[in-house]
């Protein structure tokens, strides 16, 4: 394994218990993704496919599950960072990031906006509170949303300038063959603000199993373009991405993805922006 490769960080991977989730996604029938998923189902195709490091999402809008993750990441020393969750408009938001804060791989925070009934709910002054306390403690946002979402996202993230957002999965785009010009126009925007990043992952899971590289690049060369190498970080998307490709393929179309970029450019995608991002220590230093 190069020393290249070996520095790759996967910027979106999750965990799951069945039995803690009372119901809640992924549903039964989504069999290959209907199961427990932990650190040991993953482990083995990190190695095969030169992944040193992972940022840990939640899929549970659970403060409980958050927790948890953070107990897997005191544990696994894959796990370099976790992305977890508060009700961020909660009268004591401030006081419950600043607990779980003192968990020292607690990274960011994700409002789970693409399940929430308020197109605008993440559009509120009220948020502002849970915000700062964010910032005190250098934490950043991943923005799960759909396009519909990103007006709103765009008015948050120009209502505080100084908070690192990510947008996951590209916005979740219709992944038709020409990209629609409102989520090319609000993708643009949104990446003229420096401090919006975007994540290359969750594509092929909306295309479905028979997805092509093709398909893809229109989508993945836009948000290269607006938003340049150094604000672009890869991710899996594991277990998710089961429903539609195994890992080593994904690895494997994303490098076709990135095949026309500077060799620095593609080790920015694949991991140190992450690591940027996410204040992830450089391998040689883990």
């Amino acid at each position: 394994m190069s020393s290249q490769s070996a520095a790759r960080v996967d910027a979106h991977q999750h965990f799951w218990q069945l039995a803690a989730r009372a119901g809640a996604w992924p549903p039964p029938e989504l069999a290959p993704i209907y199961r427990d998923f932990a650190p040991h189902d993953l482990a083995g195709l990190l190695r095969q496919n030169g992944v040193g490091a992972t940022v840990l999402v939640q899929s549970l809008p659970s403060e409980i599950d958050t927790r948890y993750m953070l107990g897997l990441a005191n544990r696994h020393d894959f796990i370099a960072a976790v992305v977890g969750w508060v009700d961020l408009k909660a009268p004591d938001a401030p006081a419950r990031i600043t607990a779980l804060a003192t968990h020292s791989k607690l990274r960011g925070l994700r409002p789970m906006l693409q399940d929430l009934d308020d197109d605008n709910w993440i559009d509120d002054p009220a948020l502002t509170p849970a915000v700062n306390a964010m910032l005190r403690h250098k934490l950043s946002l991943d923005a799960l949303v759909l396009p519909r979402h990103l007006p709103a996202l765009l008015a948050f993230a120009g209502r505080h300038p100084t908070l690192p957002i990510v947008i996951d999965h590209l916005g979740k785009p219709a992944m038709v063959p020409v990209p629609d010009p409102q989520w090319l126009d609000n993708m643009a925007q949104l990446a003229a603000l420096p401090q919006v990043a975007c994540k290359l992952s969750g594509m092929v899971t909306e295309v479905g199993v028979h997805w092509t590289v093709d398909q893809l690049a229109p989508y993945a060369r836009h948000v290269l373009q607006v938003f340049g190498p150094q604000r672009v970080m890869w991710g899996s998307d594991w277990p998710v991405l089961q429903l539609a490709a195994d890992y080593g393929a994904w690895v494997d179309a994303s490098e076709a993805l990135l095949a026309h970029l500077e060799p620095a450019q593609r080790a920015a995608v694949f991991g140190h922006n992450a690591r940027r991002f996410y204040r992830i220590a450089p391998a040689e230093d883990q």
